[in-house]
């Protein structure tokens, strides 16, 4: 076994132990970090097959990005543990089985009878003058251009769709009109003077 091979075993054993600490962590936080932990040990396994611009942008967007956003949420959110784990054993049987439907997809399709080498011919060596970061641009913007338009039309409205679920209208929030900050005239509207009469001291007794 080479030293290659070595490091593919151990970033892979990271990464899938990693991901069990995720969904096994009582704390939030420590599950957020231990997601952090998986992405860099994915984004390795990028590396080491040739593909640094993914590698890169795993670490980049989802660690760099999405994780610290994920994990300021969980920080400021005040989660009820207790109530959380209070319906655990309720839907047990229920997720043990839609984990057992997407463990049996998983086996389907990303079996070796579907990638294995015996399907697709092995890619040709790549040459250090080879740019894989030009080559995916090439290969997504061409071949599979509509694809990924409709994968980002599904993220446009996925994000409209968030922002439209948490929007809350309250009526004792205090907010400024800016029509009506225009309108405003510079003299009557700012500026009310008020006339008082004078005060005058009431003499003292002795």
């Amino acid at each position: 076994m080479g030293f290659e091979k070595f490091l593919f075993y151990c970033f892979a054993a990271i990464t899938v132990a990693a991901a069990a600490m995720v969904i096994t962590r009582r704390n939030p936080v420590h599950a957020v970090l231990w997601m952090v932990v998986a992405f860099v040990s994915s984004a390795a396994l990028w590396l080491l097959l040739e593909a640094e611009f993914l590698g890169i942008v795993l670490v980049l967007v989802y660690v760099g990005a999405v994780m610290v956003l994920f994990l300021f949420v969980v920080m400021m959110l005040d989660i009820d543990i207790a109530t959380l784990r209070a319906g655990f054993i309720k839907y047990l049987p229920v997720g043990a089985l839609v984990a057992t439907v997407m463990l049996v997809e998983i086996v389907l399709i990303v079996g070796p009878g579907n990638f294995g080498l015996d399907v697709f011919p092995a890619p040709p060596a790549a040459g250090v003058e080879v740019n894989n970061t030009r080559d995916l641009g090439m290969m997504l913007y061409t071949v599979y251009v509509y694809p990924f338009e409709l994968a980002a039309v599904i993220l446009l409205v996925a994000i409209v769709a968030a922002i439209r679920l948490t929007l809350r209208h309250r009526t004792d929030t205090k907010f400024i009109d800016p029509a009506r900050q225009v309108e405003v005239r510079k003299g009557p509207d700012r500026i009310r003077i008020l006339k008082m009469p004078a005060v005058v001291e009431a003499e003292t007794q002795e």
